[in-house]
């Protein structure tokens, strides 16, 4: 237990004594009849992107998948070790959430070790191998002319969001979900220094902000 980090320890604690006694009885209604979220979101493992906190969201609101660039793989059911593929069918299949949110970030790391064609962490390159699925067979990703490296950056950071939200269509079971009108694809990005969130116009194939929306 000494080696358990102290600030986990503390944190809970504050949890136990501030948050747990104003929402113990939503804790003890998810124990006994499950979690029934309406919303996945899949988002990266970046320490400073957590969907709970962004969306201010309580406990079994959410069903929440994350990974190095928030990626969705393309339908691939070959008896390989798929997580995200199985969170998801269990999301659509078993829990019926309506709302699929891929939410992309800035300065994303993940996306930066892409672009930059950075050299392997490690023997195996398991980053390497993961954000490979993010280009297609035959496709060049590159930066344009006259554009800047952060307007490239964030530009794949968004298309990042594209993919996966197109990765995802390639799952039958959503495919049905979404065509008999169940289930909603949206795409977010989230802006870590400013803390701003842009949400998908699919029909513009544009981010928008929320706070403009809201008229903030």
């Amino acid at each position: 237990m000494s080696l358990f980090p102290k600030h986990l320890l503390e944190g809970y604690r504050t949890f136990t004594s501030q948050r747990l006694p104003t929402e113990q009885s939503r804790y003890r209604e998810l124990s006994e009849r499950g979690q029934a979220p309406e919303v996945m979101v899949i988002g990266c493992c970046d320490s400073r992107v957590s969907p709970e906190v962004i969306f201010d969201a309580g406990p079994g609101e959410l069903f929440v998948v994350r990974n190095v660039a928030n990626l969705v793989p393309v339908y691939q059911p070959d008896g390989g070790a798929h997580g995200v593929s199985a969170a998801l069918e269990y999301a659509v299949r078993a829990l019926h959430v309506k709302h699929i949110v891929v939410l992309g970030h800035a300065q994303c790391g993940g996306i930066r070790a892409f672009i930059d064609n950075t050299a392997p962490l490690s023997p195996g390159d398991f980053i390497g191998r993961w954000m490979s699925m993010f280009v297609k067979p035959g496709e060049k990703v590159g930066q344009r002319e006259h554009e800047t490296m952060a307007d490239f950056t964030v530009r794949i950071e968004k298309a990042a969001v594209f993919r996966s939200l197109e990765n995802l269509m390639t799952f039958p079971f959503v495919q049905a979900a979404v065509a008999r009108g169940e289930l909603h694809l949206h795409g977010a990005y989230f802006g870590v220094a400013e803390g701003s969130l842009f949400v998908l116009d699919p029909a513009a194939k544009e981010f928008h902000s929320v706070r403009e929306e809201v008229g903030e």
